[in-house]
């Protein structure tokens, strides 16, 4: 086949990390068929440095995602390369793309949480935007040969909103990145609670904040570090919280510093309201680094036993295992840690990829009807 693979978010967090392992090791097991990758120009260069395998080519689409340019521009640009196959490992699908293809939803998270505190734009624009966007993942879903999803609680998901049939949804869970290596080369942060990922509403990153105020009243050199690119909403929860000098607004690690972070963190605590999969829970396990988070079901999945719980919606809770695990660091980590690690190592980027790799040779042919 010649398959294509839509890696314009290749240098963005989250799903393109998710792009860059796929690729790098769909290129080590695939040796028969050919793929075009399709980048922006920026990312480039970076591609070029992990394509060793010559069944693989890199073709330039200048085009935004959620843009009109995507829904016009992108097809005539796939069409010119007469794929077998493309794979879009985001639900941004252009409607007017008509030959088969695959898709990666990873939650479906903008149908849960429906208000505008999760956008820059103003309210018209933004409602204008989130119809636009059911308009668009509903005809994915639907047109879809096959959908790939991260766990089982989005499989249900998409089978709840969509009535799409299960045997349609390939469950293939993700993986630690290789590049975070275990580090217990100590830093200067001190003790600290770490938080890794973007400040959307759905993160809940106000009541892990308050939880975290009312605990650092008692112990006064504790800290937070949240790690993740400062956007605006970042930008907006550092104004709030301008006066304490106990929150670190880190910014965006690098793979090292992550790392690093993790290694010497009393513990990664995530209060997500919803998640599609929680890949900083699985990258925590892998580098045996204690995890505390909300007991919601896509956590519960990857963590099972290995996790500290608490009720995302409830602020005193959040505090009360905070406290708890602070005070009692030593002997969560001596009956989490080593159930974590091993836990962890039952997911694997290689396994994703072909389990993926199996998912395109086992598509349907267009003249199916599915």
């Amino acid at each position: 086949m010649r398959i294509g693979i839509d890696a314009r978010l290749w240098e963005q967090t989250g799903v393109g990390r998710y792009i860059r392992n796929l690729v790098i090791n769909l290129q080590k097991i695939d040796k028969k068929n050919e793929y075009v990758l399709f980048v922006r120009p920026e990312d480039v260069k970076d591609v070029k440095s992990q394509i060793v395998n010559r069944r693989w080519r890199i073709v330039e689409a200048d085009i935004r995602w959620h843009s009109a340019m995507e829904q016009i521009q992108l097809p005539r640009i796939l069409s010119k390369e007469k794929l077998d196959l493309v794979h879009f490992p985001y639900f941004s699908v252009p409607i007017l793309y008509k030959k088969p293809y695959v898709i990666t939803i990873h939650d479906l998270i903008i149908n849960h949480f429906s208000t505008g505190e999760a956008s820059t734009l103003a309210y018209p624009l933004y409602f204008g935007k989130r119809a636009a966007y059911k308009v668009v993942i509903r005809n994915a879903a639907k047109r879809a040969k096959k959908i790939i999803v991260p766990s089982s609680v989005t499989k249900e998901d998409i089978i709840r909103h969509f009535k799409t049939p299960a045997q349609k949804i390939n469950v293939i869970q993700e993986a630690s990145d290789k590049k975070l290596i275990p580090s217990k080369k100590p830093n200067k942060l001190g003790e600290y609670f770490l938080y890794v990922g973007n400040a959307y509403p759905h993160k809940n990153l106000n009541s892990l904040i308050y939880a975290f105020n009312k605990i650092s009243k008692e112990y006064a050199d504790l800290k937070l570090i949240l790690v993740g690119h400062k956007d605006f909403f970042y930008k907006r929860l550092e104004e709030e919280n301008v006066s304490s000098d106990k929150i670190i607004f880190y910014g965006k690690a690098t793979d090292r510093e992550l790392s690093n972070l993790y290694a010497n963190a009393i513990a990664l605590v995530m209060p997500s309201l919803m998640e599609g999969f929680g890949l900083p829970v699985l990258e925590a396990m892998s580098l045996r680094c204690l995890v505390v988070c909300s007991n919601i079901p896509s956590f519960k999945e990857i963590a099972s036993n290995s996790a500290i719980y608490f009720h995302p919606e409830d602020a005193n809770d959040i505090k009360e295992t905070m406290k708890s695990v602070y005070v009692n660091n030593d002997k969560y980590k001596k009956e989490k840690l080593d159930i974590a690690f091993k836990r962890s190592l039952k997911y694997s980027w290689e396994k994703a990829a072909l389990e993926t790799l199996n998912v395109y040779e086992s598509s349907p042919s267009i003249d199916s009807g599915l």
